[in-house]
């Protein structure tokens, strides 16, 4: 795999990874499937307009990075995909967000929020794991959707805690509270716990912000492995993070959406050259 640098201004170089290879899936970013869209959004905080006409498209099984400046709207529009914001007064929608294959308006008000995040799972800044046992914490959304089976429910615990690099760590305290667990182990575990109800599509808000860099390491692995399975959207202040994990970024300022393509064209080649300024440290 061949890689390029840029000079950032001040701050060395950034390192952008040639595209992933793609070979397992059959196809080149380019042909990959749209597995979700933001449709002429908008989203208002009571009478704040914080997104504005935006036009998104997330590719099935690769991992879209959303950068920009703190207070642009990229956790907003993380939020949006899963209706998070419903659990808050004042908030408003406008436009689509359309799941497909199915062609879905996960905003329409007939659809359940709650089967909205058994699709989509979100994993959040600082790891929140339930005050319950390991077991109970990855079992939390299978018991919710009625499943009693306990040996199906063992061997999703298992699969779940497999597939986020956990379970050779916590198989023999699969009892213990998760709260005892390092602040990485317990970030992989919330992946778990979202991986458990096979989501189509996951969501990461800055998963790695309060982890040290080994943390980090084995979360960005981890995301690298999970595209091959499970459509990623993710917001990420670090630069080289966006340049290491994902295939497709987006770049956003003003709650607008400034420029969106493939990674690495986007770092190397933007069009806009507000784009250019940001990644470079001229600007943000």
């Amino acid at each position: 795999m061949v890689s390029s640098s840029i000079p950032l201004q001040g701050q060395g170089t950034l390192t952008v990874p040639a595209p992933h290879d793609t070979a397992q899936s059959g196809a080149t970013i380019e042909q990959s499937a749209v597995k979700a869209a933001a449709v002429n959004f908008n989203f208002y905080y009571g009478a704040f307009h914080a997104l504005k006409d935006v036009n998104l498209q997330i590719r099935e099984k690769r991992v879209t990075a959303l950068i920009g400046p703190s207070g642009c709207g990229k956790s907003t529009l993380l939020r949006s995909f899963n209706r998070m914001h419903d659990l808050y007064p004042g908030n408003r929608y406008e436009g689509d967000i359309r799941l497909y294959p199915d062609n879905t308006n996960i905003l329409d008000h007939r659809v359940d929020p709650i089967e909205v995040r058994m699709r989509i799972g979100m994993v959040f800044q600082k790891p929140n794991p339930f005050p319950k046992s390991i077991y109970e914490n990855v079992a939390y959304g299978l018991r919710v959707r009625g499943e009693k089976s306990r040996s199906r429910l063992n061997d999703r615990v298992e699969q779940a805690l497999r597939s986020a690099a956990l379970w050779d760590e916590v198989k023999d305290r699969l009892q213990s509270q998760a709260t005892e667990l390092s602040g990485g182990q317990q970030q992989r575990l919330c992946i778990a716990r979202c991986l458990a109800t096979d989501p189509e599509i996951l969501l990461f808000d800055e998963p790695t912000s309060a982890l040290d860099p080994m943390a980090t390491g084995s979360i960005e692995e981890l995301i690298s492995q999970l595209r091959a399975r499970v459509t990623i959207l993710i917001v990420t202040h670090n630069m080289q993070q966006a340049a290491r994990v994902s295939d497709f970024t987006a770049y956003m300022f003003l709650g607008e959406l400034v420029e969106y393509g493939q990674t690495n064209q986007i770092f190397l080649k933007p069009v806009k050259k507000e784009t250019e300024d940001y990644i470079t440290g001229r600007f943000g």
